[in-house]
């Protein structure tokens, strides 16, 4: 006898959603997809690819700004002139997003998950109801993303006032860029828009850009904003903002008034969990509206489960999918081990990058963690020195005795890539002395992995430098 294949319903095409319907189909599930804007969701859309597209075309404008002291001379002599054509820049950011929407679209359907393109809420805990059509599941999941927050004072119009998601329709590249918010978003925007020629003025509200991250990685990255000309306002919260003639005016907290041509509001996310059948079906949230769940992606409700940044977990994308992978392996039997947050590296795509995994220095200075920590500047590297690279380190931190890699953090170009090893190293629970036993290549940035490796292992268990 034949048992009925599982069926798996899951609203939202995001990666939390799109990872869970391939996994739940490659376990024999029968699999429908809710979605209404395109699978890769907001992710691939409207936010990690566009952003990280614009910044790649950023990188190259800096790039092009060292040529001179590495011996290149382009056309017009030492003060060649770059421009900037933000349409075509703009229309390469869509036409990428849309074409990775394709491509996952093709691979999802490819697996034998059906797609409904529609917007959808829960019918219960057990249905999902798109324009009339109701779609019943033994397992539902729930991947419906976030929206960018706006300022009570200061909604966005798509023209002057912006969220991230409204950038890629301006036909002009901003002349004066106001950023409200030096969070990840607000960082990696200001880097970009400053590299291609905006004048940015950066409005923070904390004594130091990226106030949730390393310190020193921060303040390298703040010091490379200064020389580069952006504007920078510590400690300074923005009250409202508003239209004035052809550009905007942006009023602080203590009364001060910052002027542009345009402002982008990157001021946090908010849950895309309202209107959806939630309390219907019985799903708890909490005060701000995101959904509940343990680390196997359970809600309040059995067979419901959510995934992605509507659960307020880490608003990454590598999690979101990760969180989708472990819903449908535990929902439809699998062996599998709780999401561990810990072991997630994240990357903050200034320029210089910065990437980081494990424990944080905050924690080792408030004695929560022992670790021996090492941090090497990039300054000191061959292939940086090649490159023209001064600004950026290597910091590793290991268990005292025993040496197992416990964290790390890297600033500098490609950090996204360079942070691997230490992530394999936490993941696989490898010491320094590993590391730096295995050979790197001669010239290299990951050298200076190795080589940090090599320094933890010089100084006495119990030393912290």
């Amino acid at each position: 006898m034949t048992l009925p294949r599982p069926r798996v319903a899951v609203l939202g095409g995001g990666p939390g959603g799109y990872e869970a319907a391939l996994v739940a189909a490659q376990l024999g599930a029968d699999v429908t997809i809710i979605d209404a804007d395109g699978l890769g969701g907001a992710c691939v859309l409207t936010d990690c690819v566009p952003s990280k597209t614009l910044i790649e075309s950023s990188t190259t404008m800096t790039s092009l700004g060292r040529a001179a002291s590495l011996g290149l001379e382009l056309a017009n002599g030492r003060n060649p002139v770059v421009g900037v054509d933000a349409p075509a820049l703009n229309a390469r950011i869509k036409a990428l997003a849309m074409a990775q929407s394709h491509d996952i679209a093709e691979h999802v359907s490819g697996e034998g998950v059906r797609i409904i393109v529609a917007r959808g809420r829960l019918a219960g805990p057990h249905a999902i109801e798109a324009d009339g059509t109701v779609v019943s599941a033994d397992v539902v999941l729930v991947a419906t993303g976030a929206t960018p927050r706006a300022l009570t004072d200061g909604v966005p119009d798509g023209e002057r006032i912006l969220t991230c998601r409204q950038l890629y329709d301006l036909g002009e590249l901003p002349p004066e860029l106001v950023v409200v918010g030096s969070g990840v978003t607000g960082a990696e925007f200001a880097s970009a828009y400053q590299a291609l020629g905006s004048q940015v003025t950066l409005v923070s509200s904390r004594e130091r850009v990226l106030p949730h991250e390393d310190k020193d990685a921060a303040l390298v990255i703040e010091d490379v904003f200064r020389r580069r000309g952006m504007n920078v306002l510590g400690r300074s919260r923005a009250q409202a903002v508003h239209r004035k003639g052809d550009g905007v005016l942006v009023t602080l907290a203590d009364g001060r008034e910052v002027t542009g041509s345009h402002c982008l509001l990157t001021v946090g996310m908010a849950p895309s969990t309202t209107g959806i059948g939630l309390a219907d079906a019985g799903v708890n949230v909490d005060g701000r509206g995101f959904i509940e769940v343990d680390r196997v992606s359970r809600t309040s409700i059995p067979g419901v489960y959510a995934a992605g940044d509507c659960t307020g977990v880490l608003m990454l994308a590598s999690v979101a999918a990760m969180q989708g992978r472990i819903a449908m392996w535990h929902a439809l039997g699998e062996a599998v081990q709780p999401i561990r947050l810990t072991h997630v590296a994240s990357t903050i795509f200034t320029d210089p990058e910065i990437a980081s995994v494990g424990v944080s220095q905050a924690a080792v200075d408030r004695g929560e963690v022992p670790a021996r920590v090492v941090k090497l500047p990039l300054s000191t590297n061959p292939r940086a020195k090649m490159g023209g690279i001064r600004d950026g380190f290597v910091k590793i931190f290991a268990r005292p005795g025993t040496g197992l890699v416990l964290g790390g953090v890297v600033v500098g170009p490609r950090a996204s890539e360079l942070i691997l090893p230490l992530s394999i190293a936490i993941e696989q629970n490898l010491s320094v002395d590993q590391i730096a036993h295995t050979f790197s290549v001669y010239p290299s940035l990951s050298g200076s992995v190795t080589e940090a490796a090599r320094t933890v292992m010089e100084f006495a268990p119990d030393t912290i430098i």
